[in-house]
């Protein structure tokens, strides 16, 4: 029994350097940030209740009041404006521009819990007030950045280490937040690629060409598709056996390069061939935050410095005195 005890706690508690989320701070920021411009010229009319918008939220934020009253919606930001005297049009500006300043200050590391905080609570709030309009690239921007919120923060490459006075972070609670992002792609991929085992639409490639010929992810002329079209069937196995395998492959340490690459490889595909790139980088960040080997960047580089600086980056204020 405390061997059993032992193994499950090495398991659920490895201890982790903060590379991992010093790079999935990044990479969220700059998805947060690339998220909110691509929504620029649309937001208002997304989210304004003027009879103007093109799918009102108030249908969609009714629906989401019937599964949870506590989930955010950008309702709650307009319904405060508005009792403090301010416009709609108003209201959704500023929020678009906290989230622009919240993605902003996640990529330098300023304030990182603050920023993930805000970066989720707006992030989330806008894709479900959206509901009708949202896609797979929301979901994973909510699991990301609700992880990171949650992480042991700040990292070792974040401005807030090298302005406050720096505390020693525990290694274990860092492995396991990493470990839980880790379980969670596993649990994704599984699923996804047994639904596409079960069909058969991924086996003979007819989904990849529905895919690919549906507005307004038609980014590829249709001649090179047509030529190409014997490889859509190759493409779908790879594809469904690629996922469904990733559980089992991942974890290997001779076998965990190959699909790492593999996994990103595909998602790199799918935004160029279907012009979904914000999809394609959330999908990438994540991985490599969870399972690209080696991310203690920061400790290799401050070894790498002479002594003395070493020393005044690990303790700056002390140096500064």
């Amino acid at each position: 029994m405390r061997s059993w005890i032992t193994q499950r706690d090495a398991f659920l508690f490895p201890r982790e350097g903060d590379g991992w989320l010093s790079l999935l701070r990044v990479g969220l920021g700059i998805q947060t940030v690339f998220y909110a411009i691509s929504l620029r010229h649309d937001w208002e009319y997304l989210f304004a209740r003027n009879g103007h918008e093109l799918v009102g939220p108030d249908v969609a934020e009714a629906l989401l009041s019937t599964q949870s009253p506590l989930v955010p919606r950008l309702g709650w930001l307009t319904a405060v404006g508005i009792r403090i005297g301010l416009s709609e049009s108003i209201v959704l500006s500023i929020a678009w521009w906290l989230l622009v300043i919240a993605g902003t200050a996640l990529v330098i590391g300023l304030f990182s819990r603050a920023s993930a905080i805000a970066a989720w609570f707006l992030h989330l709030g806008a894709a479900k007030s959206a509901g009708f309009l949202s896609y797979g690239v929301d979901n994973f921007m909510t699991i990301g950045l609700f992880y990171l919120m949650l992480s042991p923060l700040p990292d070792g490459l974040s401005v807030d280490r090298h302005w406050r006075e720096p505390r020693r972070q525990n290694r274990q609670l860092l492995g396991f937040w990493r470990r839980v992002l880790e379980l969670h792609l596993c649990l994704i991929y599984f699923f996804g690629g047994l639904a596409k085992c079960l069909g058969s639409g991924w086996w003979d490639g007819s989904n990849l060409w529905r895919a690919l010929i549906r507005p307004p992810f038609n980014v590829l002329d249709p001649e090179i598709l047509v030529r190409w079209k014997y490889l859509f069937p190759v493409a779908g196995i790879i594809i469904a056996l690629l996922e469904v395998s990733y559980p089992f492959f991942i974890w290997g340490r001779s076998t965990r390069k190959i699909w790492l690459l593999g996994i990103c490889g595909m998602h790199a595909a799918i935004g160029l061939a279907m012009g979904m790139y914000l999809f394609a980088l959330v999908m990438i960040v994540l991985n490599v935050a969870a399972f690209a080997p080696d991310l203690d960047f920061v400790k290799d580089w401050r070894q790498r410095l002479p002594k003395g600086r070493n020393a005044a980056l690990r303790h700056p204020l002390s140096a500064a005195r």
